[in-house]
């Protein structure tokens, strides 16, 4: 019964979060749901389990939601992210239009800006570089899916994406865990994008199909022709990729900043109940949260004449401040909700099978296997991965030091697999880009679909790349 409504609960969850509903709303309907036959109480499970949880992960990712939402707005409104975008498709060329779209996206998202204003800011170059070299549109979701939610989200080393800072806080590691590995994924994931649409976009024109017929992309927007050189707008974002290089040092260089290892001491007769216990948990998120404070000053600066002309800087600023906090709720909820699935002793045969997964063919493995289970339930990366860690990463950090291998091994693994099978039909990112793109899950999800196949088994080879040579 138990494991019953579990079930019913996750599928409930996953239904209701297709049909539109409010994962704030319902997640703590549905994870009293799935306490219905156990041993807990559905009100203690919802104010001390679930309320508990949701708070824990508010107090330690926020800041990267708040400043980073507001480094990506200023960079969108001030006209720095379209200036960026427009030089690299302008490089590349028509010729080149899905390779121009993949690192536009790519540049924009390791530049430390929100995912969904990169798919804002690119889907209308996208549009027009794929209709001049008169690729079919329905192929652009798919390139832009990769470009955003793949390489450069969980892989590239340092890249400010919650999606890689999110294993620091579990594995005391930094954002540029293992770059070998690192890189080795991102090139995968850029030739599987690249491949498959390249031969798509082949096959397709070769059967007559182009671009197609498609309304006006956009509304009419109050657009102030003031010029922005491109190496200007580009500055911010090799800001806080440069900052947070030096502010997390991860390769211990004698002249990097080194966080001091007594600063909590203070706090401690205070006896705080969320208090990290070392700073090793909360330095990462210190070093992305000073770069993308430093970054945003520079941001406003360069993109000061369009504010003035526009709306000015408190709008804006206003405006991403809100929103963050309905963006880290929405994680958080899941998060929760996925703490109480765990908790539930119904789920103790997953646990100790996944467990098991470890005992016999090692940490890694069973680390891939286990998120993106929960990432394929939740329908999202960050979701997934939180759920996946809270419940074994203790457990995996363990079997790995054992084993001898390294904690920024297990730190990238597990972030890469985040994105192996997230973009399932439900998933609210992809009904998003969907949606900004002027299209269906029938026009393009054929696409996305083989491209999550074969992204399911970069996780797989980066083990065994690992295991070859050693590199990390």
């Amino acid at each position: 019964m138990e494991a019953f409504c579990i079930a019913v609960a996750l599928l409930g969850l996953m239904y209701f979060a297709y049909r539109g509903w409010s994962i704030i709303l319902i997640a703590p309907f549905f994870a009293g749901l799935a306490a219905l036959a156990s041993m807990f109480d559905i009100l203690p499970v919802y104010s001390e389990l679930y309320m508990t949880r949701l708070a824990e992960y508010v107090k330690t990712y926020y800041p990267v939601f708040l400043f980073g939402a507001v480094f990506a707005r200023l960079m969108e409104k001030g006209g720095l992210a379209s200036a960026v975008a427009a030089k690299i498709v302008d490089v590349l060329g028509e010729k080149r239009a899905i390779l121009a779209v993949l690192m536009g996206c790519g540049a924009l998202t390791y530049g430390g800006l929100s995912v969904f204003v990169v798919a804002f800011v690119m889907y209308p170059f996208g549009a027009v570089v794929f209709k001049k070299a008169d690729i079919p549109k329905r192929l652009l979701p798919a390139a832009l899916w990769v470009g955003i939610f793949s390489f450069a989200m969980v892989s590239l080393p340092g890249t400010p994406q919650i999606q890689n800072i999110i294993p620091s806080s579990y594995f005391q590691t930094s954002t540029w865990a293992a770059p070998g590995i690192g890189l080795f994924a991102s090139l995968l994931f850029l030739l599987i994008g690249w491949g498959w649409i390249g031969r798509r976009a082949k096959l397709l024109k070769a059967q007559g199909e182009g671009y197609g017929n498609h309304v006006t992309e956009g509304r009419k927007k109050r657009n102030p022709k003031i010029h922005i050189p491109w190496y200007w707008a580009l500055l911010p974002l090799v800001m806080v990729i440069v900052i947070n290089v030096v502010l997390s040092n991860p390769f211990g260089w004698e002249w990097g900043f080194h966080w001091n290892e007594e600063s909590l001491e203070a706090f401690k007769p205070l006896h705080l109940s969320l208090l990290a216990a070392k700073v090793g948990k909360v330095s990462a998120i210190w070093s992305i949260s000073v770069a993308l404070i430093l970054s945003s000053f520079a941001a406003a600066y360069i993109g000061r004449k369009r504010f003035i002309v526009m709306d000015g800087f408190l709008a804006p600023i206003n405006y991403a401040a809100l929103s963050s906090g309905t963006a880290v709720l929405n994680v958080a909820s899941g998060y929760a909700f996925g703490c109480v699935i765990t908790a539930m002793p119904g789920f103790l045969p997953v646990t100790d099978w996944l467990i098991g997964i470890a005992d016999s063919f090692g940490p890694l493995l069973s680390a891939v296997i286990t998120t993106n289970i929960m990432c394929g339930i939740t329908g999202s990366a960050s979701g997934g991965l939180t759920i996946a860690l809270s419940a074994l990463g203790d457990q995996w950090a363990a079997m790995a030091t054992a084993a001898g291998i390294p904690l920024e091994v297990l730190h990238r693994i597990v972030a890469i697999a985040s994105v192996g099978i997230d973009p399932v039909p439900h998933c609210g990112a992809l009904v998003t880009l969907l949606a900004i793109c002027g299209l269906t899950h029938n026009d393009s999800y054929y696409d996305i679909a083989v491209i999550m196949g074969l992204k399911f088994f970069v996780p797989f080879l980066c083990i065994i790349f690992y295991m070859l040579t050693g590199i990390c």
